[in-house]
């Protein structure tokens, strides 16, 4: 039977089980094993140290590629804190998509909204007085390299804060940081 998992990862774990930085004199890192102990299941595409959120992870290599591979369009929700107050220059930018230094990336969906309930980050966001700062709710459908944080930077609103909240029909809501709980593992490519 297929496992798959949904991982809420904190801010500053390593989507591998394994820290293979050299280890001179610099401790570990935390890693996906401080958090899960379930053998045979691996990442189904990765989230950056410095991004929290939804992280699945399974045995199955099949469904493991269907929700990593790109040529499949699993969309993947964020909620993005971006410096400075988000107008509609920047939003219609981002809709139609920007122009990264690996090529343009495809249009994303995107709105403004309330700043919303989440768990605290540790350690917590610099707050700045005299910088503004606004979330968004960000849709894409493709996973290059920091792509979000590019794309945010790309049109003058640099990340704070990013959390990927869904991946298609998956979602990390009600799984605390640092906790993980068992899904059923059907997919639809495009949700």
């Amino acid at each position: 039977m297929t496992k798959l998992i949904l991982f809420n990862k904190p801010y500053g774990v390593l989507c591998q089980f394994t820290d293979d930085r050299p280890t001179s004199g610099a401790s570990p890192r935390p890693t996906l094993s401080d958090h899960i102990d379930l053998p045979g299941i691996y990442p189904a595409g990765r989230l950056d140290l410095d991004s929290e959120g939804l992280l699945l992870l399974t045995d199955d290599g099949a469904l493991q590629a269907r929700i990593a591979d790109p040529r499949f369009k699993m969309r993947k929700a964020y909620l993005v804190q971006v410096e400075g107050e988000v107008g509609g220059t920047a939003l219609t930018a981002l809709r139609r998509g920007v122009r990264l230094k690996d090529g343009p990336t495809r249009p994303a969906e995107v709105e403004r909204i309330p700043a919303p309930a989440l768990w605290p980050r540790d350690p917590p966001v610099r707050f700045r007085k005299t910088v503004s700062d606004c979330w968004l709710q960000l849709t894409i459908a493709e996973g290059r390299n920091r792509q979000v944080r590019r794309m945010t930077a790309a049109v003058g609103h640099p990340t704070l804060r990013l959390v990927r909240w869904s991946i298609g029909d998956w979602t990390v809501d009600g799984v605390k940081p640092g906790e993980w709980r068992e899904a059923p593992p059907s997919v639809r490519a495009g949700s």
